[in-house]
């Protein structure tokens, strides 16, 4: 499975501001549950359980929270670069403000794949800084999808 498979470029939001941790969580799970059509109490449940268990934030401004959802039929994907860098407890101490919601259907355990896909991408340092400067979502989707959109 590659990445724009579940991440679309409709689902690319620039500065999106949060105060805090549980309050980016509350905006990512309103966002996805506006997408799904799922109940927004629902997914921040399963992201706020899975954050419980320890940060996912990878280090470099970056986190990837991830949760099974019921009710999800498909991986989903989310990226959000924030206005403003918030404290997600990373392993690295730093704030984050790249963001990839992913969401995975309770009954496919492949969202490993899509985990590791996205935590190579930004290992990148010239691919995080170009999302970092991009001026608009269609050209943050082309540098974190870049084959992708150029096959099409």
């Amino acid at each position: 499975m590659k990445l724009a498979d579940c991440l679309l470029p409709e689902n690319i939001v620039l500065d999106l501001a949060a105060p805090s941790k549980q309050a980016l969580i509350g905006k990512l799970s309103a966002l996805a549950a506006r997408r799904l059509g799922l109940e927004e109490s629902e997914i921040a449940r399963a992201l706020t359980a899975r954050e419980n268990l320890g940060s996912t934030g990878i280090g470099g401004g970056v986190a990837i929270p991830h949760a099974a959802v019921m009710g999800l039929d498909r991986h989903f994907c989310l990226f959000a670069r924030l206005s403003r860098p918030v404290d997600f407890e990373a392993v690295d101490e730093k704030p984050v403000d790249l963001v990839f919601l992913l969401l995975n259907p309770q009954r496919q355990p492949d969202h490993l794949n899509i985990l590791s896909c996205i935590a190579r991408r930004m290992r990148n340092d010239e691919i995080v800084a170009a999302i970092r400067a991009a001026a608009s979502p269609d050209e943050v989707y082309l540098r974190i999808c870049p084959t992708d959109v150029e096959r099409n």
